[in-house]
């Protein structure tokens, strides 16, 4: 059975920093991409970061230069270090595994909130 449990939300003012973390099981880890997504209320959950099985990154041109994802293939986990946060960040960020071949799968999320 497969788990992705995000940790590390939280509340934190403008400015802050917050490094998220997901830890994965039941799967062959390193030959999945990872990603980030987030969701604000009464908003679509957009794509925030993912880190191919090779090493490749992609960001969302809003959190660029602020956010940094990485991998640990040992730990089976993904994290997503976030600097310089803006109340517009607040959203529950949920972490995602996905292999062509074999599934697509969540975490529960984990709330981030920035405010003064």
């Amino acid at each position: 059975q497969v788990h992705l449990v995000e940790s590390g939300g939280g509340s934190v003012q403008p400015g802050g920093s917050l490094r998220l973390s997901c830890a994965a099981s039941g799967i062959n880890f390193g030959i999945y991409t990872m990603r980030w997504y987030r969701q604000a209320p009464g908003k679509q959950r957009d794509l925030v970061a993912h880190i191919t099985a090779g090493g490749e990154l992609t960001y969302a041109d809003s959190v660029r230069a602020r956010f940094t994802i990485s991998r640990d293939n040992a730990k089976n986990t993904v994290y997503l270090q976030m600097n310089n946060l803006e109340p517009e960040d607040t959203a529950v960020y949920y972490c995602n595994a996905f292999h062509f071949y074999r599934g697509n799968y969540w975490g529960q999320g984990t709330q981030v909130t920035v405010s003064p």
